[in-house]
């Protein structure tokens, strides 16, 4: 009898760790630049029951309190959220359960909460946004009023795969090198190399980004066929 609890026990806790391992999940936003000293995210995410979802700079994370696991969806957001933005608001767009937001990034370093409960069963979309004016360093960016290089390059690569449609058909960019170009009186450069591909054809092309290190926008772009 006792062999048979502890191994009761055994289990249910072996499954407790399962899921507990399931109920947090990661996401990184996608960043496609923005204008002036404003800036905003939007995000969708799945809930059933009730979730938090946390943003920080560029990172995002999701943790199911109850209920199925939550998921993402969507996070697109034309800047980082700053850690010290001037003016901050949260905005609920869809969703049939309540949505509010439990922590202002103003008041917590850079992060914001937001608490997302569902009433019915079953698992449901919610759409919010967080959106914001002013403001400098982000969480894990070096702080400041500089952008993050690696968030320079996730803009310079949304703007290349834009270019490369535009100017030559390619839908299918695979990048094969891309940095900051170190030349003097270059350092608002990225350079790279992207193989695209084009109907049948795949291609090498190189690319260069001009990016204002201080918002994160792209002031110009070119891709060129080698």
């Amino acid at each position: 009898m006792k062999n048979q609890l502890f191994l009761l026990a055994v289990t249910m806790m072996g499954c407790a760790l399962q899921g507990s391992a399931e109920s947090v999940q990661a996401f990184r936003a996608n960043i496609t630049g923005g204008g002036g000293d404003s800036g905003k995210c939007t995000i969708e995410v799945e809930v059933d029951d009730t979730a938090e979802v946390e943003v920080s700079g560029a990172e995002g994370r999701i943790r199911t309190l109850s209920g199925g696991p939550s998921i993402w969806r969507r996070f697109q957001c034309t800047s980082p959220l700053p850690r010290n933005a001037v003016d901050f608001r949260f905005r609920g767009i869809d969703g049939r359960g309540r949505v509010e937001l439990i922590r202002d990034p103003r008041n917590a370093g850079g992060r914001a909460v937001i608490r997302i409960e569902d009433p019915k069963g079953g698992r449901e979309g919610y759409t919010f946004d967080l959106e914001w004016r002013g403001g400098g360093g982000y969480p894990g960016g070096g702080g400041g009023n500089h952008y993050p290089v690696a968030e320079a390059m996730n803009v310079c690569k949304n703007a290349v795969r834009e270019r490369a449609r535009q100017d030559y058909g390619v839908k299918d960019v695979e990048f094969t090198n891309i940095n900051r170009d170190d030349n003097a009186g270059r350092n608002d450069s990225i350079v790279g190399t992207f193989d695209g591909r084009s109907g049948r054809n795949r291609d090498r092309y190189s690319f260069s980004c001009s990016v204002n290190f201080r918002n994160g926008n792209v002031r110009s772009v070119d891709v060129r066929r080698r």
